[in-house]
């Protein structure tokens, strides 16, 4: 398996409306921390997550998460 682009070794806080997004699993996005589609051709695939309200979130940007596409700390250990 390919490793992942990491675009940074910390989170991305943002707010998010309520809604469907598209997260960036193969790090090469021009567009972090969502797909542009830049994944194509690669075993990579987004990550689909729906907000239900809206509500601040830490997104994952080094890649490696358990709980994609939140970040869970693991960029601590790169």
């Amino acid at each position: 398996m390919s490793e992942p682009t990491i675009v940074d070794t910390k989170p991305v806080v943002m707010e998010l409306e309520p809604g469907d997004y598209w997260w960036c699993s193969c790090g090469n996005s021009g567009n972090q921390p969502f797909c542009d589609g830049a994944h194509k051709g690669t075993e990579f695939t987004p990550v689909k997550f729906t907000i239900e309200e809206k509500k601040t979130v830490a997104l994952c940007l080094c890649k490696k998460t358990d709980g994609q596409p939140f970040c869970d700390g693991t960029h601590s250990s790169l």
